[in-house]
C-alpha cells in the first residue's frame, strides 16, 4: 500500500534532530521523496521527507483508523 494524494494518515515521523513524532496528516502532494501535507494538530503545511517516516496507517476522514 502507498502513500495517495488526498489521503489522511497517521505518521511516526522522525525530524533530522532525531526527534520521533506521531502526528495525522492530510497529504496535499507528493514530489522527489518529499510530501506536502497539511497537520491536523495545527493545521499548518508541512514538508515531510519520505524515508524518514518510520511507521504509517491510513485514517478515515472522521479520525478513526481505517
Amino acid at each position: 500500500m502507498q502513500i495517495q494524494i488526498g489521503q489522511r494518515i497517521e505518521i511516526v515521523y522522525q525530524d533530522k534532530s532525531g526527534k520521533i513524532t506521531q502526528r495525522i496528516i492530510d497529504v496535499n502532494g507528493i514530489r522527489n521523496g518529499r510530501i506536502r501535507a497539511t497537520c491536523l494538530r495545527n493545521g499548518a503545511p508541512r514538508v515531510f521527507l519520505y524515508n524518514n517516516i518510520l511507521a504509517w496507517q491510513p485514517v478515515n476522514k472522521g479520525g478513526a483508523i481505517a
